[in-house]
C-alpha cells in the first residue's frame, strides 16, 4: 500500500504541510462549485433527487434559492423535483444560490443531473485518471431505486495492482448471508454492484468486508470494511399512535389550559426532513367559536379561549392533521379524530323555584314531612356540583324543626323533629337556605352564594276535622290539553253535615307541578303541559296530593288520581338499534317496533327507508312488512363484511312517523353470538369469557383448598406435647450442636443480667447455647453460640458492645457473647439449686426418667461429662469439643434442638 515517507527535515515537513493545506482549501472550493447527482432519465413530481451537504459549501446561510424552478432545496440540502421532469440530454444543471441576509454574503453551488447509464462511463473515466487507495470508501444508494440494475455503486482498487495481478471478493449482509445476491464485485475489476431496489426501513446500511488476493492466495492488504448507507426515501406515512383521542378539559378554565397531547409516528429516516412533522386540526365541531388551538411540533392541544361552557355544548369534536416535511404541500399527511369533552364545574348556583313557602303541621305532632322544597341547577346532575345542602338559617332557636336532602330527588325535606304547641305559637317563619356539596368555582361574596327561601309554618290545633272519603279520587283528562283547563278536583265532607261548604282545599305534593288547585272549590286547572308518558306518570294516572281542612283548621288529607287519557304524540320506534345478519346462512333481519302511546295510536306500523341521508340505501337494502309490528330488511347487493348505517321510517296508523338510525352488522358467522363474541366480525378472533357458574366453581375449588390446608395445620398443632420436667431457665439449651440446620425458636437475647425474653410465648429460656470457655484478658468468659432462627438483639463482652440483627432463618449463624465467669456463676447456681430440688419429680411428682441414670462406659478421657438433667459443668476447663462433634452425637444433637 502506499504511503507517505517521514521526512527528512523540519523544511520539508513545512512543504508537506503547506501542501496538505492548499489541497484542503482547492477540495472546499470545488465543493461549493459543482455537485454530481446521477439520476434516471426520468423524475416524477416530488420525487427525491439527492442531497448535497450545504454546510461545506456556506455555513451561514439563512436563505436558499435555486435557479432552476423544476427543483426544490431543503434547509438539510434535500432536492426535490417539483414537476415531472424527462431529461432529453445526457446532462442537466442548475445553481443553488446561499445567500446570508444579515452581512450580505452569497455563494453559488453548481448542481449537475447525469443519467444512471452515463454514470458507470463517468467513474471509470474518474478512476483511470486517479489512482484509488485501498481504504474505507463512503457509498449511498438510493432507497427503492429505479436501477437500471445492476446498479453501480463504486469501485474499490489497491495500490499493490500495480505490481500484483489482484482479484476482488466481498462477504457480509447482503451477499453470503440476507439479504442473499443483493450485492456483488467484479474480480478484476473491483466494480460493487446492486441487483435490486433495497428498502432503508428493512435496512438501514450494509456493512461488507472487501478482499484484495492474487491468483495464488497471496493477500497483499488486510480486509477492507465497506459501509453502505441506504438514502431515505419518503414513502412512509406518518400515522396517529390511536384512531381516537379522547380528552377533557374544565369549563371555564383559562386560556392556553393544556387539554392533551397527540403523538404521530414516521417510519422513514430520523432527523431528516422525511420526518419532521407537523400537526394542525383541520376542522372543529360545532365550528364557532374556535376554542382551541394546537402547537404544530409538540402536538400539544390548549385551550384558546376562555367561553367554555358545559352547560350550552358539553362536547366538541376537532378533525386533525399531521403531515411529515415539515407540513410543506407535498408531505405525507394522515388524519384523525380527536373528542374533547367539557368537564362540570360549579359555575351555577341552586336556586329555590320559590322564594316564599306556607305549610302548616299539627300541634304534638313528630318526626313527620310537613314540606318539601326543589331548587334549579345548571350543572350536571347527580354530582356534588348539583346535589344541594339545605340549612335553616332563622327562626329554628328551638330545635323544632330539621331539614334535609332527599338523595333521589335533591329536594329539601322538612320535618318537624320536636312537637309544637299551639297555645304557645300558632305560626313559625323559618328562614331556608341552600348551597351546593362542591365549593363555588367563582369568586363571590358569602352572601352571593346562597340562596335563600321563607317558610310560614302554622300550628293547628288538634280536633276532628273533615272527612276525606274516598280516600283517593279520581279524575279523566286528556294529556297535552291547553295551559288553564279546568276541571273538578278532590272533595271533602264535613263528618257532621256532609256537606263541602266551608272546605278549603290545598296542594300538598305535586311532583311536577303541573296543576294547582281552587282553595275554595277542589277544582284543579292545568298549570303545565301534562305527559302520559313521563316517568312520574304510573299506570297512566298521575296522582297529587290534597289537604281539605275546615274554617277551624282540622284537616284531612287525601290523593287526586289524575287519570291521562292518551294522545298520539309519539312516533314508534325500534328499541333493538344493532342488528346482526349472518351472511353465509342468512340474507335478511326481523326489527320490530313499539310505540309509547296506547293501542289505538299505535299498530299497523308502515317501514321504509329513509334515502334523503344516503341516496345507496334502497339500492342496498330492501324491507318486507312482515305483521302489524315488524318487518323483514334485506340487502340486495353482495356487501362486503362489515357495519352499516341505515335509517328506517316508522309510521303509526294516524301517520306519525320516527326515523331509527340501525346498526347493520354483516358478520361471516352462524349464529348471531357468533357474530357478538367476535372482535371483527370477517377475522372472528373471540374473547375467552367465564360465566357466572364458571366463576363459582372456581372460588368453591380455592375455598375447598383452603379448609383442607386449614385441617392439615390445626392436626398438626393439636398433637399433645411432652410435658416438661424442668423449668426453662438458663440451662435448658447448654448442648446444640453447632451444625444442625433445624429450624429454632424466635428468641431475643438480652445482655442486662441474662435475662431472656421470648416473642409471642412465655419464658423459655436464654437464646443461645453455652459454648467452650476461653481466655479474654486474662479473664475467663462464656462463650455463646446462636443456633438458626435464634434472634440476638445485642450482647455485651468485656469491654465490647455488639449489635445483632434478628435471625431470619435459613444458615445458622454464631456470635460470641463473652462473659466473665463470676457473672456466670452467680447467676446459674441458685436454678440450678433450683432444679436440683425438683429433677425428681415429674409432673405427677414421680421421679424423673433421668434422674439416677446409669451411663455406659464411652471410653477413657471423655470431655463430655454428665448430661443428666441435673448435671452442672463445675470444671472450668473449655467446651470446644462443641464444635466439634463427632456424627454419632448428631441424633443426640436433634434432640435437643427439637425441645
Amino acid at each position: 500500500m502506499a504511503s507517505a515517507r517521514p521526512a527528512r527535515s523540519r523544511s520539508g515537513a513545512q512543504c508537506w504541510q503547506l501542501l496538505l493545506t492548499l489541497s484542503i482549501l482547492t477540495f472546499a472550493c470545488d465543493a461549493c462549485k459543482k455537485v454530481i447527482l446521477h439520476v434516471p432519465s426520468q423524475l416524477d413530481a416530488e420525487k427525491f433527487v439527492g442531497r448535497v451537504n450545504l454546510k461545506e459549501c456556506f455555513q451561514s446561510a439563512n436563505l436558499i434559492h435555486s435557479s432552476d424552478p423544476d427543483f426544490q432545496i431543503l434547509e438539510d440540502g434535500s432536492i426535490y423535483a417539483t414537476n415531472a421532469i424527462l431529461l432529453s440530454s445526457e446532462e442537466r444543471s442548475f445553481t443553488i444560490l446561499l445567500y446570508n441576509t444579515e452581512n450580505h454574503e452569497e455563494r453559488k453551488l453548481h448542481v449537475l443531473l447525469q443519467h444512471q447509464t452515463k454514470k458507470r462511463h463517468s467513474k471509470e473515466k474518474v478512476l483511470r485518471r486517479a489512482k484509488r487507495r485501498w481504504a474505507p470508501i463512503p457509498c449511498s444508494m438510493q432507497e427503492n431505486s429505479l436501477g437500471p440494475f445492476p446498479l453501480f455503486l463504486q469501485q474499490i482498487q489497491s495500490d499493490t495492482a500495480q505490481n500484483y495481478t489482484i482479484f476482488y471478493s466481498i462477504r457480509g449482509p447482503g451477499v453470503d448471508r440476507e439479504p442473499m445476491n443483493l450485492f456483488y464485485v467484479e474480480r478484476d475489476t473491483g466494480n460493487l454492484y446492486c441487483t435490486r431496489p433495497v428498502d432503508r426501513e428493512e435496512y438501514e446500511s450494509f456493512e461488507l468486508i472487501a478482499f484484495a488476493t492474487t491468483p495464488d492466495g497471496y493477500t497483499p492488504e488486510l480486509p477492507l470494511p465497506l459501509l453502505i448507507r441506504i438514502e431515505d426515501e419518503n414513502d412512509n406515512y406518518p400515522i396517529f399512535t390511536e384512531t381516537t383521542y379522547v380528552f377533557t378539559v374544565s369549563e371555564n378554565c383559562r386560556v392556553g389550559s393544556t387539554v392533551g397531547q397527540v403523538c404521530a409516528t414516521d417510519k422513514d429516516e430520523p432527523d431528516t426532513m422525511h420526518t419532521r412533522l407537523k400537526y394542525s386540526i383541520i376542522e372543529q365541531l360545532p365550528a364557532y367559536p374556535t376554542l382551541f388551538s394546537m402547537h404544530p411540533t409538540t402536538g400539544v392541544i390548549t385551550t384558546s379561549s376562555s367561553q367554555l361552557d358545559r352547560e350550552l355544548i358539553d362536547k366538541y369534536q376537532l378533525k386533525i392533521k399531521v403531515q411529515d416535511m415539515g407540513g410543506q404541500y407535498f408531505g405525507l399527511q394522515t388524519t384523525s379524530t380527536c373528542i374533547i369533552n367539557i368537564g362540570d364545574a360549579n359555575d351555577n348556583l341552586p336556586t329555590f323555584t320559590r322564594t316564599s313557602y306556607v305549610t302548616s303541621v299539627e300541634e304534638n305532632t313528630v318526626d313527620v314531612e310537613i314540606l318539601r322544597v326543589t331548587v334549579e341547577d345548571k350543572d350536571l346532575m347527580n354530582t356534588a356540583n348539583w346535589r344541594a345542602n339545605y340549612t335553616i338559617l332563622k327562626g329554628n332557636e328551638n330545635g323544632n324543626f330539621k331539614i334535609v336532602t332527599d338523595p333521589k330527588t335533591n329536594e329539601g325535606v322538612l320535618c318537624v323533629v320536636k312537637p309544637l304547641n299551639y297555645e304557645e305559637r300558632e305560626q313559625v317563619n323559618l328562614q331556608i337556605g341552600v348551597v351546593n356539596e362542591a365549593p363555588y368555582s367563582k369568586e363571590a361574596s358569602s352572601q352571593s352564594i346562597m340562596s335563600t327561601a321563607t317558610v310560614t309554618v302554622n300550628v293547628k290545633n288538634q280536633d276532628e276535622g273533615p272527612e276525606c272519603s274516598p280516600l283517593v279520587q279520581t279524575v279523566q283528562i286528556k294529556e297535552n290539553v291547553p295551559v288553564g283547563t279546568k276541571s273538578r278536583g278532590y272533595k271533602a265532607y264535613d263528618p257532621e253535615t256532609r256537606s263541602s261548604s266551608g272546605i278549603r282545599y290545598k296542594k300538598l305534593t305535586d311532583p311536577k307541578g303541573w296543576v294547582t288547585i281552587n282553595e275554595n272549590e277542589g277544582s284543579i286547572t292545568v298549570f303545565r303541559n301534562l305527559d302520559r308518558e313521563a316517568e312520574s306518570v304510573r299506570g297512566g294516572i298521575y296522582n297529587i296530593t290534597i289537604l281539605a281542612s275546615d274554617k277551624d283548621g282540622r284537616t284531612c288529607t287525601g290523593t287526586l288520581g289524575i287519570i291521562l287519557e292518551d294522545v298520539n304524540d309519539n312516533g314508534p320506534v325500534i328499541p333493538k338499534r344493532t342488528v346482526v345478519i349472518c351472511k353465509p346462512v342468512l340474507a335478511s333481519a326481523d326489527i320490530v317496533a313499539v310505540d309509547p302511546d296506547e293501542p289505538a295510536n299505535g299498530p299497523p306500523f308502515d317501514f321504509s327507508l329513509d334515502s334523503d341521508a344516503d341516496s345507496d340505501i334502497e339500492r342496498k337494502w330492501r324491507l318486507k312488512k312482515i305483521n302489524d309490528t315488524a318487518a323483514r330488511l334485506f340487502f340486495q347487493e353482495d356487501l362486503p363484511f362489515g357495519t352499516y348505517q341505515v335509517p328506517v321510517r316508522v309510521t303509526d296508523r294516524h301517520g306519525v312517523s320516527l326515523i331509527t338510525p340501525l346498526t347493520v352488522k354483516l358478520c361471516d358467522c352462524v349464529t348471531e353470538n357468533d357474530c357478538t363474541l367476535r372482535t371483527d366480525p370477517r377475522i372472528g378472533h373471540g374473547e375467552v369469557r367465564l360465566g357466572k357458574w364458571a366463576i363459582l366453581a372456581i372460588l368453591l375449588g380455592i375455598a375447598l383448598l383452603f379448609c383442607i390446608l386449614f385441617t392439615l395445620v390445626c392436626g398438626g398443632t393439636g398433637v399433645a406435647k411432652q410435658p416438661k420436667v424442668f423449668p426453662d431457665d438458663l440451662a435448658q439449651q447448654n448442648l446444640i450442636v453447632s451444625n444442625t440446620e433445624a429450624p429454632g425458636d424466635d428468641k431475643i437475647c438480652s445482655t442486662n443480667g441474662f435475662t431472656t425474653h421470648t416473642a409471642g410465648c412465655s419464658a423459655q429460656g436464654i437464646c443461645g447455647t453455652m459454648g467452650s470457655g476461653v481466655k479474654n484478658g486474662g479473664q475467663e468468659t462464656i462463650e455463646m453460640v446462636k443456633g438458626g432462627h435464634q434472634t440476638m438483639d445485642s450482647c455485651r463482652g468485656t469491654g465490647h458492645h455488639h449489635t445483632l440483627d434478628s435471625c431470619r432463618g435459613g444458615p445458622v449463624e454464631v456470635d460470641n457473647c463473652r462473659y466473665t465467669y463470676s457473672e456466670w456463676h452467680n447467676y446459674t447456681q441458685p436454678r440450678l439449686g433450683e432444679k436440683v430440688q425438683l429433677c425428681n419429680q415429674d409432673d405427677k411428682h414421680g421421679h424423673a426418667q433421668d434422674y439416677v441414670l446409669t451411663y455406659n462406659y464411652e471410653g477413657k478421657g471423655s470431655v463430655a461429662g454428665s448430661i443428666g438433667c441435673c448435671s452442672e459443668r463445675q470444671e472450668e476447663d473449655g467446651l470446644e469439643f462443641l464444635d466439634h462433634l463427632e456424627p454419632k452425637f448428631r441424633t443426640l444433637a436433634e434432640a435437643c434442638i427439637k425441645r
